[in-house]
């Protein structure tokens, strides 16, 4: 039996890929632990059977500018949250590295913490990359963005982790479970084994009116996540006006956690239907024509892990770059998140909806992911990992 601690930042879209995997190392007869700044929310992710969830500090002080994008996103970004965030996270995951004294530290590719704090006291540890982003290079084109990088990175190691280290934080040198497939990422790096997404069961999201589901018309699926809530009304109300007009073949499901939309009159409730959750899963199983959402990995991975072609609007940071992953591999068409208008986002909707080969690829993908092996996969992987160093 050996003893794995999962270090992982406050954000659902980190979280959720581990959950299987610590569920099913747990089966296996292992003992896991958590290190995040949310407790509650790991708690609420993993369920009741998540094991010690250690409190860490980490929380983005001040609000992130809604308008920015590219370079100056990705700045910012890691600026006001990444690199804080591991200064903040770092003495509560020594602490629990000291008490629940691990085999194998896993920590998540944006939570450079775990990985340095690991470093430091001489422990093994994997790589979680919830993100395909990090392996295309997104900053190949911006050199002084690189460096700038590295320098910090350079200077966070010296306060948290080994001075004589050479690893990058971001990608363990000895296993990164990456949680997609090169069908649809691309190439690859020394280490990192493809185990395609970790898709398990989430507790039901009740309430949801599943009559209203029309099975003669086709479902779309309009999500923008967890965390975009603050830039998403102009978006969500252009998706609206575009459902609308294809009403006599589409209904339309929009996620509208903030309820930014106003009431939109008769077609609200016939034709679209707008709700503040979903149960995004069992939608999906339960059969959607396409998906419209902003390229964050884990919606499309599980859109793609049911065979559903998308229309991506990327916002910022890994968006854009996994939006073109989708584009690439055919599975989908992408649009401009802040200026399309109807319009275009209806044509992209009738391309993914009438185009074979969009759903085509969407297959392929599909394939790929279910035969990668998921949660199991990179559970053997860490047993691995774990059993040459104990």
């Amino acid at each position: 039996m050996s003893r794995l601690l999962f270090v992982v930042p406050p954000l659902v879209g980190h979280i959720n890929p581990t959950v299987g995997v610590a569920a099913e190392l747990t089966a296996r007869g292992h003992r896991v632990a958590w290190a995040c700044p949310d407790p509650e929310l790991v708690g609420r992710l993993a369920g009741p059977g998540a094991g010690t969830v250690f409190a860490c500090a980490g929380t983005p002080q001040g609000e992130r500018p809604a308008d920015l994008r590219g370079p100056e996103a990705l700045k910012f970004l890691w600026e006001w949250y990444l690199l804080p965030l591991a200064l903040a996270m770092a003495p509560g995951v020594r602490a629990a590295v000291e008490a629940f004294r691990p085999d194998v530290v896993v920590a998540d590719q944006q939570a450079f913490a775990g990985a340095l704090v690991a470093e430091r006291l001489g422990l093994p540890w994997a790589t979680s990359a919830t993100t395909s982003a990090e392996f295309t290079d997104p900053l190949s084109g911006l050199p002084k963005v690189s460096r700038w990088l590295t320098e910090r990175l350079a200077e966070l190691r010296v306060a948290v982790g080994d001075p004589a280290g050479v690893d990058d934080p971001r990608f363990s040198p000895r296993l990164v479970l990456a949680f997609s497939t090169p069908e649809l990422a691309g190439g690859s790096r020394d280490a990192v084994r493809w185990v395609g997404p970790s898709i398990t069961a989430r507790p039901s999201t009740a309430g949801f009116p599943w009559e209203w589901l029309d099975p003669g018309r086709v479902t779309v699926l309009v999500t923008l996540g967890t965390a975009n809530t603050d830039v998403g009304g102009r978006f969500l109300d252009t998706c609206r006006s575009a459902l609308r007009e294809r009403a006599d073949r589409v209904q339309g499901v929009i996620v509208d956690p903030g309820g930014t939309l106003e009431p939109g009159g008769d077609g609200d409730g016939e034709d679209v239907l707008v709700v503040p959750s979903v149960p995004q899963l069992a939608l999906l199983e339960r059969g959607v024509g396409a998906v419209v959402c902003h390229a964050g990995h884990n919606s499309v991975c599980e859109a793609l892990w049911h065979g559903v072609p998308l229309v991506v609007a990327p916002i910022r940071d890994d968006q854009p770059v996994v939006a073109g992953q989708v584009v690439d591999a055919g599975a989908g068409v992408r649009v401009r998140f802040g200026r399309v208008t109807a319009q275009k986002l209806g044509a992209a909707l009738d391309s993914v909806l009438d185009d074979p080969a969009h759903r085509a690829a969407a297959d392929r993908i599909r394939t790929a992911f279910r035969a990668a092996g998921g949660a199991s996969a990179a559970a053997v992987h860490l047993e691995e990992l774990a059993r040459e160093f104990r």
